[in-house]
């Protein structure tokens, strides 16, 4: 008895100093690939980059209600972490052993915002670190309410938008100031997965997404169930274009954001100029 429960004993050692010895593997590259993406573009470079697009919304030109959706459906405790969410994290990595698939991340929208500025959707461990490294940089520089700016003008929101301002004028023809409450809990949906819930797509996803995004916010407290359900019935016959970015546009948009190209004009640019001289091929 007491042998079987000395080779318990050496196993779970041996697996605990395993396990130390990846995540530190893991950890050292992470931290090398946060320097290599810094030492090419530092951050106050990338933000720097976004902030100069013409069609960059600054937050006191969005609706509150917008900006209460993207927390509320996004990120909850946006306002209480450093960065990372470990609650979030835990919950994801529960729901994806239970499903046996990454149906899940956990990531914050200061993650999102890191992922945006320097990783497309490359998928790794190391990107994965780094990522949270940039997040918690990120943290350290700028305030939350510059982060969440800076998060919701470097976002897809599909059909060619890169930015909120971009997305409201192109699905509702109109500036993000003017956005009533249906449109903005609409459009505050909309990222999770563009080309299923931009209501060019497919209006009836869009409005199962915006009601989710509605849930979320009476579960937040952002909302009652009352003021939730009157947003959800006070739909409009709002003008959104057939075609908007249709096409060239629309299709180039979504091999950017397939291919992992980060955002921003020399991400883009680099892009462009393999695909031109025949180093990536475009289909």
């Amino acid at each position: 008895m007491r042998t079987i429960k000395k080779i318990i004993k050496k196993t779970i050692g041996v697996l605990f100093l395993v396990l130390l010895i990846i995540g530190g593997v893991i950890g050292y590259k992470g931290y090398e690939r946060y320097k290599e993406v810094l030492e090419k573009v530092p951050l106050q470079e990338k933000i720097a980059e976004i902030r100069q697009k013409p069609s960059y919304t600054e937050i006191e030109d969005l609706p509150q209600i917008y900006l209460d959706a993207v927390v509320a459906v996004e990120d909850k405790r946006f306002y209480h972490h450093p960065g990372i969410d470990p609650i979030s994290i835990a919950r994801a990595v529960r729901n994806d052993i239970r499903a046996r698939a990454l149906i899940e991340g956990g990531s914050t929208i200061t993650q999102q915002l890191a992922k945006n500025l320097y990783f497309g959707q490359e998928q790794s461990l190391n990107r994965k670190v780094a990522e949270g490294m940039l997040a918690f940089k990120l943290e350290w520089n700028y305030t939350k309410e510059e982060i969440l700016e800076l998060y919701v003008n470097s976002i897809y929101f599909g059909d060619g938008y890169y930015c909120v301002e971009e997305a409201s004028y192109g699905y509702f023809g109109k500036p993000p100031s003017e956005m009533t409450a249906y449109e903005s809990t609409m459009l505050a949906g909309i990222p999770n997965a563009p080309s299923a819930y931009a209501p060019t797509v497919s209006m009836e996803l869009a409005e199962e997404r915006q009601k989710k995004v509605l849930e979320s916010m009476v579960r937040e407290k952002y909302l009652t169930e009352e003021e939730a359900l009157e947003i959800q019935n006070s739909k409009v016959s709002f003008c959104i274009d057939d075609e908007p970015k249709s096409g060239l546009a629309r299709d180039l948009g979504d091999c950017l954001q397939s291919r992992n190209v980060p955002f921003g004009t020399s991400g883009v640019y680099t892009f462009l100029m393999a695909v031109q001289d025949g180093l990536i091929p475009i289909l």
